[in-house]
Order: C-alpha cells, then sequence, then structure tokens
C-alpha cells in the first residue's frame, strides 16, 4: 500500500513539474511575441530623438504624446482611415454573404461539377497573391475599375472568398440533414431554412470568416498600392508610406503612432468577437 501511495506522489509530482515547465515555456514564448508589440507602443510614446538614439530606452523618458498629434493633425489621415474602415467592412459583408450561401449549396445539393467546383476553390488558394496582381492590373484596367473601391473591394473579395466558402462548409457538413428533412415536412422554405436553421447554427463560422476577411482587407498594401492612384483614395496601409520621404526623410514617430492607431480596430474587433472566433476555428478544423 504504502508502495502503491509512493508512486502515486512521484506521478504527480513529475506531471506537477512537466506542467510548470510548459507553463514557462508558454510565458517565454509570449514575452517574445509580445515584445515587438511593447516596443512599437513604448516608441510611440518617445520624442524624434530618443527614437533615434542608438542607446536603447525600455521605457520612455520624457514620455509625449506628440507623435500622436502629428498622426492626427497629418493630412489625409481620417480620410485614409474612413476608406479602409468603408472597403473592410464591405469585403467582410460580401464575402460572408456569398460565402454562406456557396457553401450552403455545396454541402447540402448535388449537381454535376460540384467536385470540381470544391477542388477549384481549394485550388486558387495555393497560389500566391502577389503572382497575381499584374492579371488583375490589366483586367481591372480593361473594366476601368482601377482607381476605384469596388474594383479594390471585388480584388480582396476574390481572395478571401474561397476561404470563406472552404470554411463554412465544414460547418454545413457538421449539421445533421434531418433537421432540415424536419423543417421541410412543417413546409418550410429554402430561404426559411436557410435564415431560421442554417443561419444560427453557422454564426460561429460566420464570426470567423469575417474576422479574416476583415484582417486581410485592412492589412493589405500591395493590393491597395497597385490598384490606387488617387491619394484621396488611399486606405491606411497605403497611407503609412507617406511619413517617408526622399526629401525630408522618415518621420519615424508619426509613422510608429499612426501604426498603433492603425492595429487599434483590428483588436477591439477581435476581442469583441473573441469567444465566438475561437469556438468557429475549433469546429470548422474538425467538420467536413
Amino acid at each position: 500500500m504504502s508502495a502503491l501511495s509512493f508512486g502515486t506522489r512521484t506521478r504527480r509530482r513529475h506531471s506537477w513539474r512537466s506542467h510548470r515547465a510548459a507553463h514557462v515555456v508558454a510565458i517565454v514564448a509570449c514575452a517574445i511575441w509580445a515584445f515587438p508589440i511593447y516596443w512599437m507602443l513604448n516608441t510611440s510614446f518617445k520624442t524624434t530623438d530618443h527614437i533615434t538614439t542608438t542607446v536603447p530606452q525600455f521605457f520612455p523618458a520624457p514620455f509625449s504624446l506628440g507623435n500622436y498629434i502629428d498622426a492626427f493633425t497629418k493630412a489625409g489621415f481620417f480620410s485614409s482611415l474612413l476608406n479602409s474602415i468603408v472597403v473592410a467592412l464591405s469585403v467582410v459583408l460580401v464575402s460572408v454573404a456569398f460565402g454562406f450561401l456557396a457553401a450552403a449549396a455545396l454541402s447540402r445539393f448535388h449537381f454535376t461539377g460540384r467536385r470540381a467546383i470544391l477542388i477549384a476553390i481549394l485550388a486558387v488558394q495555393m497560389i500566391p497573391g502577389t503572382a497575381l496582381l499584374i492579371p488583375l492590373f490589366l483586367a481591372f484596367k480593361s473594366l476601368g475599375l482601377l482607381n476605384s473601391y469596388v474594383g479594390l473591394g471585388a480584388a480582396y473579395v476574390a481572395t478571401v472568398l474561397p476561404f470563406s466558402i472552404w470554411m463554412l462548409r465544414g460547418f454545413f457538413q457538421g449539421i445533421p440533414p434531418e433537421i432540415e428533412e424536419a423543417a421541410r415536412v412543417d413546409g418550410a422554405t429554402t430561404f426559411r431554412v436557410l435564415r431560421s436553421i442554417y443561419f444560427p447554427l453557422v454564426l460561429p463560422g460566420l464570426i470567423s470568416t469575417s474576422v479574416f476577411a476583415f484582417i486581410a482587407a485592412w492589412n493589405d498594401y500591395i493590393t491597395a498600392y497597385v490598384l490606387l492612384k488617387d491619394q484621396a483614395k488611399y486606405t491606411l496601409p497605403v497611407y503609412l508610406v507617406s511619413f517617408s520621404s526622399n526629401l525630408g526623410g522618415t518621420d519615424f514617430g508619426g509613422q510608429i503612432a499612426a501604426s498603433v492607431l492603425f492595429a487599434v480596430p483590428v483588436v477591439v474587433f477581435f476581442m469583441i468577437v473573441q469567444r465566438n472566433l475561437v469556438a468557429g476555428m475549433s469546429a470548422g478544423s474538425v467538420k467536413g
């Protein structure tokens, strides 16, 4: 009995040590990951002289809000912010709506070419986005969509939509078909089934795909830079380049402060949907 008790205590001690080691590794990994974010925040409150110094300062001294004032007062900041919000939200709405309908059709209806469409959707995601920039530019130029929000949004939707369809299809595949059959028996139409049954059940997946679509449209620089030529239509990633010039150098303080402000909407959006985002990603990864 004593030997069994000793063995149990030994196993518990080893388990406690392994858990403690795992916690230490997780804390170190989080610290390494969070340090660049901390350094960006720290630098945004420094003066120009302290930003360019070769001696690292882990705390801003003196503490200054001048960089944020420069970012707010710089011409074009709020218009670029509004442009990014309009484009990102439009991409979210369009990609989620079309992704929801396409995923429902591909998971619930059997028709000729369904498997080919699924393979094509998966294959599109394997193509690097930069490889499509020149064909995209030429196609939009012939269609008259250059330097327009419609063209930029269409480019983002074309990138985000395949992932949205593939992910939402996993949620539809996890819904028992008997639920739809029972609704059909009660006289529900296809629109009623989509609205009252499928929409609430795949809501975590819709939130997950909306976060992906929002981040993809919000953070993109190269596509917006290629397709937009009018500075008044620039989104925030392209606008941040205006803090650098060949003659006046780079306003590091203003650029970093603007970058912090640029990241705030994504952080807020993520915090709002965090619970549903984690549940949606884990559920969508094992279904379908």
